[in-house]
């Protein structure tokens, strides 16, 4: 059966055996009772009264109880060996017959109220899989999906193969059942349609399918038109108004995916029931996905020609600033003139043109300039780009519709309907009724000028470049969106609902810490800021010492440089002694070891989710992934490694995609973050974040071109969040210089590794009024880095008098007044904001950037947010200026995020760091193999540090923990990240075995953990 397959031998008898246990699971499951040892004293003997408690305890650990009762980890025996005061060589003895165990088994599920699947339990199983596979439809999900539901309602797991068998069935049940649901979807024209998306045209030399899936690399008038033809097509198949809602949406997302993977060759062998399923959700995603590209492509090309005309706008304003050189030196000695009080007043006339001279006089007259606009010539400048602007813009608004998200802009929506009328009909004049109440301030003069001349045609270029420049810029806000889109959409879309809020702010004040009450929220804020202020307050009269954050005599505040943190001078002959210890190992003998303790590469699934792993897999994704890793790419790995390219290009398709990177990355971080010597480097609670830049070679939608970052070249930068023990837990792909500030909190409430981050650090671009706000309210602490700090705003809840009162030192800095009653009045909306991220309905991103966003048109929310936010950071500024060793905590954090970029940019060797890939998945893809590898490279690091720590205490040194903290796992001098590459990964694996599971210390014999004994 193919689900049993999807599963290695190894695999199924692993699901049948004792796993290795935690230190958290053995303190949970292999803690007795009072009433457990009551319990147990019933079993007659040592030996039977410890097996039974092997399987007390193992069975709500499990969900089962393995055969052989004897394999049960040491650790878990000892401790029950403790209890029971029974040695643990007595549980050799149990179970030699079957009988008994089973009896056992019997009376402690007895006692645990947990039961055996009868007929009706089965009936409950089925229901719940046949759930589940409409939502999932990989074996390997469904089978733990299926222990876990087991486990919850208290139900001893069958056999691995008689449940794989019910995975199966409801596998294909789900199949079956997604046919039933849509099939009135395919009539005998629609199936027709369908089945043409797999032929090849010949105009095309590919499948429509292949054209549709293949994005635009560039935002040029052809990539728009490109676009646009595609859109064309699929609403000519309604698949814009394709309704299959009656699919989950995990459902119709593992369709879409299966359909993007597979050829149209491997689509027309399927049979229709399967084929046309895929084919219906492949459509209905492309007529989203394309309507995005659209809008995106539109943002680009209007972006991208802003960006030349304020280039050319710099060249004049540079010429025109060397011209008027001459002009200013004869201003210069005018002046020197008309000061010189011995020059006395009918004098001066012929003083100048004496001495200066009438010729040069002329000449500056001459020269003389206009006065500049107030945009200095930019909205002018992008005239002359008006032409090129008209090959796409008329298509665009054409086809694509917008509506107001909020009441300011509807003369905008309104102005853009009429422009999209006047390409239509080539219509030139702008009717009276027009708006242009939208033009910006520094546009609007333009406008007025032509206006004032009766310029019908300059009033016309531009009016519809401020409209196009306007729409551009309502789009990113979300003050305008696009119906039907997903990344255009109306935000408010994305919130929970009123409805769907009521039942939640319970539990979701609970788990944050907010109060429903306003009033009780705001005084519990001022409670902080009060105490924030007394520490500040007493700092800035302790003498002002210079070394100190002080006032000088005029009230200003001094922040003087933070001193670097004194860092022992025995670190640096530790950190020698430790790494003089370290094997030498190649990166690809590394990544074997890491995935035999993690299991990572098992996240990696078959998109299909149903293929077994042959041998030669494992050995495949490791190259695949080196190759992303390093850069290397598929071909130079192909001649490296002795596999054929096709061979691991398939392997990248069918097993390499963002969520399963993650997944990998998941348990590497979590084997990590359970390394005692990980524990040295810092609790796991706080996190940092920042951008590293790649350039990119040849076009890419997402590279920018930036001289300060990549030349005369474009690129991107990877958004990571590393932990303060040195993992990374997210890889985020952002343009590059963008708005950082929108995603520090994104992989924050999202986090799905162990680590239980409370406080996250961040440059300056990330201390925004929006994050302060969510960050607090979603239950965390923002502590960034702030430049200029005493220059920012702080604020205060009360009168300027009463708190200068309380506080004369400290008072005069808080300098406005908060919005009390506007935090109160909108405390709920607030809280339901927050909530929307917190719970996954919105991302972070979506609500800095366009709720809070400072382009967009203020309302009661957007400036509630922004209130609570500067409230929140004044609570964070004063304990920050106060405490020089919080600053250094901070600043710790961050510089270990830029280790592990100098790790990462190490790793990403090849090709001089130059990105290949253009497309922003691949590029996601890349980013997150880059991240997996590098987490792999601090975890083989970190486990051996600790064993070498372990060795030199074994030999009598005397290794102090504080010595630890400065000894970072992003050094990596031990490892080999190049020349050939070659895995044998069981060749590998039996190395280690033989060793205990590690490589021997350099100047051991044996292995590491033997030799620290």
């Amino acid at each position: 059966m193919s689900t049993i397959y999807a599963f290695t031998e190894a695999e199924l008898e692993q699901l049948r055996r004792f796993p290795s246990i935690n230190r958290a699971e053995l303190i949970k499951h292999f803690t007795l009772t009072a009433a457990d040892g009551q319990f147990l004293s019933r079993f007659r003997g040592q030996t039977s009264k410890l097996g039974a408690a092997v399987q007390l305890c193992t069975l709500p650990w499990l969900g089962f109880v393995p055969d052989d009762i004897t394999t049960a980890p040491r650790e878990a025996v000892a401790r029950l060996s403790e209890y029971l005061v029974i040695g643990i060589s007595k549980l050799g003895e149990y179970g030699d017959r079957a009988q008994t165990r089973t009896e056992h088994l019997r009376q402690i599920a007895t006692y645990l109220n947990w039961r055996t699947l009868d007929e009706k339990g089965w009936k409950d199983l089925d229901e719940f899989l046949f759930a589940r596979a409409m939502e999932h439809d990989s074996p390997k999900l469904l089978f733990k999906l299926a222990c876990e539901y087991l486990a919850s309602v208290k139900t001893i797991r069958p056999g691995v193969t008689s449940l794989l068998r019910r995975v199966a069935t409801a596998r294909e049940a789900a199949e079956a059942e997604t046919w039933t649901r849509i099939s009135n979807l395919v009539t005998t024209q629609r199936a027709a349609e369908l089945d043409s998306l797999l032929e090849v045209e010949p105009e095309l030399k590919s499948t429509r399918l292949f054209w549709l899936s293949n994005p635009p690399t560039q935002a040029s008038v052809q990539g728009v038109k490109t676009e646009l033809d595609k859109l064309a097509f699929l609403r000519g198949l309604d698949a814009h108004e394709l309704d299959l809602s009656a699919l989950p949406a995990e459902r119709r997302r593992f369709l879409a995916l299966r359909g993007r993977k597979l050829t149209g060759q491997q689509l027309q062998r399927r049979e229709a029931e399967r084929r046309y399923p895929i084919l219906l959700t492949v459509l209905s995603q492309f007529a989203v996905d394309v309507l995005d590209e659209v809008v995106s492509l539109f943002d680009q090309a209007i972006s991208g020609r802003e960006s030349y005309a304020r280039n050319k706008m710099n060249e004049a304003l540079a010429e025109r600033a060397k011209a008027g050189e001459g002009r200013q030196a004869l201003l210069d000695e005018l002046l020197a003139v008309l000061l010189d009080t011995d020059i006395a007043d009918d004098e001066v006339g012929v003083f100048i043109r004496g001495e200066i001279g009438m010729e040069r006089l002329r000449e500056a007259h001459a020269a003389r300039q206009g006065r500049l606009p107030r945009d200095h010539g930019h909205l002018s400048m992008m005239d002359a780009s008006l032409s090129y602007v008209r090959q796409f813009a008329p298509k665009v608004l054409a086809a694509v519709g917008f509506a107001v998200g909020v009441e300011a802009v509807e003369p905008l929506v309104k102005a853009a309907a009429i422009l999209a009328e006047l390409y239509a009909t080539g219509a030139r004049k702008v009717p009276a009724d027009a708006p242009a109440d939208f033009v910006p301030t520094k546009w609007r003069g333009y406008l007025d000028a032509a206006a004032k001349a009766g310029d019908q045609t300059a009033y016309r270029r531009y009016w519809e470049l401020c409209v196009l420049l306007a729409l551009r810029d309502a789009l990113r806000s979300g003050d305008v969106f696009v119906p039907g889109s997903r990344r255009y959409a109306d935000p408010a879309s994305f919130l929970l609902t009123a409805e769907a809020w009521e039942p939640l702010r319970t539990g979701f004040c609970l788990t944050t810490g907010k109060s429903p009450r306003p009033a009780e929220a705001i005084a519990s804020a001022e409670d902080e800021l009060h105490t924030a202020l007394t520490d500040l307050e007493r700092l800035l009269g302790a003498g002002g010492d210079p070394g100190q954050v002080r006032l000088d005599d005029n009230g200003e505040l001094v922040i003087p440089r933070l001193e670097a943190e004194f860092v022992p001078e025995e670190v640096n002959d530790l950190r020698s002694m430790i790494e003089e210890l370290l094997p030498r190992v190649s990166l690809a003998a590394l990544l074997v070891e890491i995935d035999a303790k993690t299991n990572f590469l098992d996240a990696l699934t078959h998109a299909g989710g149903k293929v077994a792993r042959s041998p030669e897999l494992k050995r495949n994704l490791f190259y695949v992934l080196l190759a992303e890793a390093t850069n290397m790419g598929l071909e130079t790995m192909a001649d490296s490694c002795g596999v054929s390219y096709d061979t691991l290009a398939w392997t990248y398709d069918w097993y390499f995609r963002e969520a399963t990177l993650a997944e990998a990355n998941t348990q590497v971080v979590n084997f990590h973050h359970r390394l005692p010597m990980a524990q040295a480097f810092g609790d796991g609670t706080l996190s940092s974040s920042d951008g590293q830049r790649f350039p990119v070679r040849g076009k890419s939608l997402s590279a920018r071109h930036s001289a300060r970052y990549f030349g005369r070249g474009a690129g991107f930068s990877t958004y990571t969040h590393v932990s303060d023990q040195h993992s990374t837990f997210s890889t985020k792909i952002i343009v590059a210089p963008g708005a950082e500030a929108h995603y520090v909190l994104d992989d924050l409430v999202g986090n799905m590794t162990d680590l239980p981050i409370a406080e996250h650090a961040t440059d300056t671009h990330g201390a925004t009024l929006a994050n302060f706000a969510l960050f607090d309210l979603v239950g965390l602490q923002l502590s960034p880095r702030m430049r200029d700090l005493g220059k920012i705003t702080l604020a205060r809840t009360g009168s300027k008098a009463a708190f200068e009162t309380q506080y004369p030192l400290a008072g005069p800095l808080l300098t406005k007044k908060l919005d009390t009653d506007l935090i109160a009045s909108s405390w709920d909306e607030l809280l339901r904001v927050s909530a929307s991220v917190k719970y996954g309905h919105a991302s972070a991103a979506l609500v800095v950037g366009k709720l809070c966003s400072t382009r967009r048109h203020q309302n009661t929310t957007t400036a509630a947010i922004k209130e609570w936010g500067l409230l929140r950071r004044t609570i964070y500024a004063a304990p920050y200026l106060a405490d020089d060793t919080y600053q250094r905590r901070i600043a710790r954090q961050l510089n270990r995020g830029e280790n592990v970029h100098a790790l990462r940019r190490n790793v990403f060797y090849a090709f001089d760091g130059t990105v290949r890939r253009s497309h922003l998945e691949q590029q996601t893809e890349q980013a997150w193999c880059l991240t997996l590898v590098t987490n792999a490279i601090v975890t083989w690091t970190t486990e051996y540090f600790g064993l070498a720590v372990a060795r030199l205490r074994h030999r009598g040194a005397w290794v102090d923990d504080e010595l630890l903290a400065h000894i970072w796992p992003t050094r990596h001098a031990n490892i080999n990240f190049f020349g050939a590459i070659t895995i044998d990964v069981d060749a590998e694996i039996a190395e280690l075995g033989a060793n205990n599971g590690h490589r021997p210390l350099n100047g051991d014999l044996g292995s590491p953990a033997a030799a620290a004994q």
